[in-house]
């Protein structure tokens, strides 16, 4: 039996389909979610569904008896992550699950991004836990920045504090590709893999975007505490502002570039270009 987290989520309903897609049986598939009510598409496909929350240790414990492989997506609340996952992980471990493949970011062990600092953690509870795993650290998604093209396009401007640095992004279903292939096929022995598509920079991505839709948008950069201002502006919660603006310094560090191709072997096929990504936001779009 296989476990997905989070399966109504973005990355844990492409994982599901993917598992779907790749001959794995829907009674072979538990979905653990929050809320039963939003996942009667998963039940209609004969896949189990059980609702845990990662805040409630005794609900995770119950939804995971009988699973052999937990496909663990991190939880989207920043600052909760670590006792929300230490319940993950000890559910795992009573449970009895045998492998763990958990959802980190890149470079989880020498990023300075406050976004890190939870998955190293979690990483290192993994580790100490004795459960075989491996840690699939996923760099950007392309949709960080092309689910934001309807203002993107009205306003012509990328906004952000990232100067020239390059990201390593990639489409959603490429990395719900790569985790189930792993989550599949487990590797032999503990494994890291450093998850990242074909680099660009902000400034290329608003040139690609001009190409792509016929109207002129530029990326304009700014320092770090004005982009977090302009994301609250606009409604962003001040903390994940901070962490946004953050993240985005880390761009500069080169925190989320990789030349690493594990990605591309893991799912065996060529990567979603960002001009393919781009030029289906634009048409959703117009």
């Amino acid at each position: 039996m296989i476990a997905v987290t989070g399966a109504t989520g973005h990355l844990g309903k492409l994982a599901v389909e993917t598992l779907l897609n790749k001959g794995t049986k829907a009674s072979e598939i538990i979905a653990v979610v929050r809320n039963k009510g939003k996942a009667q598409d998963l039940v209609s496909k004969g896949i189990a569904v059980r609702e845990a929350d990662y805040g409630n240790a005794e609900s995770l414990t119950k939804a995971l008896q009988g699973v052999e492989k937990l496909l663990f997506i991190s939880g989207s609340e920043a600052g909760q992550r670590v006792p929300q996952h230490t319940n993950v992980i000890n559910a795992a471990k009573k449970a009895g699950v045998k492998f763990v493949a958990y959802t980190s970011i890149l470079k989880a062990d020498t990023s300075k991004m406050i976004l890190a600092k939870e998955h190293l953690v979690t990483e290192n509870l993994i580790k100490d836990s004795g459960i075989h795993h491996a840690f699939l650290r996923n760099g950007w998604y392309i949709e960080n920045y092309t689910e934001q093209f309807g203002n993107t396009l009205k306003s012509g401007v990328i906004a952000g504090a990232a100067q020239n640095g390059k990201i390593s992004a990639a489409t959603r279903s490429d990395y719900a590709a790569a985790i189930v292939a792993v989550i599949r096929n487990p590797p032999a022995k503990n494994a890291t893999y450093e998850l990242g598509g074909d680099a660009f920079t902000l400034t290329e991505l608003a040139a690609l975007t001009s190409k792509v839709s016929g109207k002129k948008i530029e990326y304009k950069d700014m320092p770090a505490p004005d982009y977090s201002k302009l994301l609250a502006s606009f409604g962003v919660p001040q903390g994940f502002a901070d962490i946004l603006a953050d993240s985005d310094e880390g761009i500069v560090r080169g925190d989320l570039y990789t030349t690493s191709d594990d990605l591309k072997k893991l799912i065996g096929r060529p990567l979603t270009s960002l001009e393919e990504a781009v030029k289906k936001a634009v048409q959703a779009n117009s």
